[in-house]
């Protein structure tokens, strides 16, 4: 995989919304952060801009996200939010520049289309917090941001679980938001797990929805050669008036119960105010044991 260039103080980070609308004010706390880190920043014209929901129209989020891949002087550009909308802008992107200097993408959520997207370029990308969570963000999320953006050694340690499948694995980390992951099957911007460690996580799901997206990766042979799963928040799942009978955990267990890989339950990251960094496309390694589970960036 090609790791784009860490960045060093005085580089410029940009801010763009490539799905829904945020305010102005709300990215000041990132501005403020990217400076103290001593960086320099460009607010891109998706900020503060809108159209429905959306952060301005397609063709105004287009040009602006493409502006910032273009620019040699943006050395990563951080996604504003998450929501929807990104995937209607992937497949008019020119990654063309891109590709031959590449620069950090950071997000996470519907920012999954362009981690995913890019991963099948061979480039990696981080799955990280948000300009519009940073006020909520933990101080250990904040600094795994920066030491994935400054080229610090990264590695996690978390307690047990006792649904966790014991083993130890290593490979590429590829993932995100479960339902984006499932949007994406059939389209050339399908995540490809063969040899891989998979990262899980979503938000504000009915339980037998999560149950069918896992059916569908299981049945495109996403499982079939994985080396590992890591799961993070399943946050504020919803149930049907008749119970499904278990929670999002019990229904990954049991749909990858057949298989032999390593699985780490609660790892800290999605939609949650503790939301770690991971470098997608990184070869990580993973130990899940009885104590505790070890996730090495390697």
């Amino acid at each position: 995989m090609i790791q784009p260039s860490y960045l060093q103080k005085g580089d410029t980070v940009a801010i763009v919304s490539t799905a829904r609308k945020i305010a102005s004010d709300k990215i000041i706390s990132a501005i403020k952060l990217l400076e103290k880190w001593e960086l320099h920043v460009i607010i891109g014209e998706t900020i503060g801009s809108v159209e429905n929901q959306f952060a301005a129209s397609d063709e105004k989020r287009i040009a602006d996200f493409q502006q910032m891949l273009d620019n040699p002087k943006v050395k990563a550009i951080w996604c504003a939010r998450g929501g929807y909308g990104t995937v209607r802008l992937i497949d008019k992107l020119d990654f063309s520049a891109f590709k031959k200097h590449p620069k950090w993408i950071i997000g996470y959520s519907d920012i999954t289309v362009l981690h995913s997207h890019i991963h099948n370029f061979g480039i990696e990308t981080l799955h990280a917090t948000m300009p519009i969570n940073l006020e909520n963000n933990s101080q250990k999320a904040l600094e795994s941001l920066k030491k994935c953006l400054f080229g610090k050694n990264l590695s996690y340690e978390i307690p047990a679980d006792e649904k966790n499948k014991l083993g130890n694995a290593s490979g590429e980390l590829v993932g995100g938001n479960l339902s984006v992951l499932y949007s994406l099957l059939g389209s050339k911007s399908a995540t490809k797990t063969a040899g891989k460690i998979l990262f899980i996580e979503d938000l504000d799901e009915y339980l037998y929805h999560i149950d069918r997206m896992l059916m569908n990766l299981k049945r495109n042979g996403y499982f079939d050669n994985l080396q590992g799963l890591i799961v993070g928040g399943m946050t504020d799942m919803h149930d049907n008036e008749i119970p499904f009978g278990k929670t999002a955990e019990e229904i990954i267990l049991d749909c990858v119960s057949e298989y032999d890989f390593p699985v780490v339950f609660n790892f800290p990251a999605g939609h949650l105010d503790d939301n770690r960094a991971l470098i997608l496309g990184r070869k990580v390694a993973l130990e899940v044991g009885e104590i505790k589970s070890k996730i090495t960036f390697l």
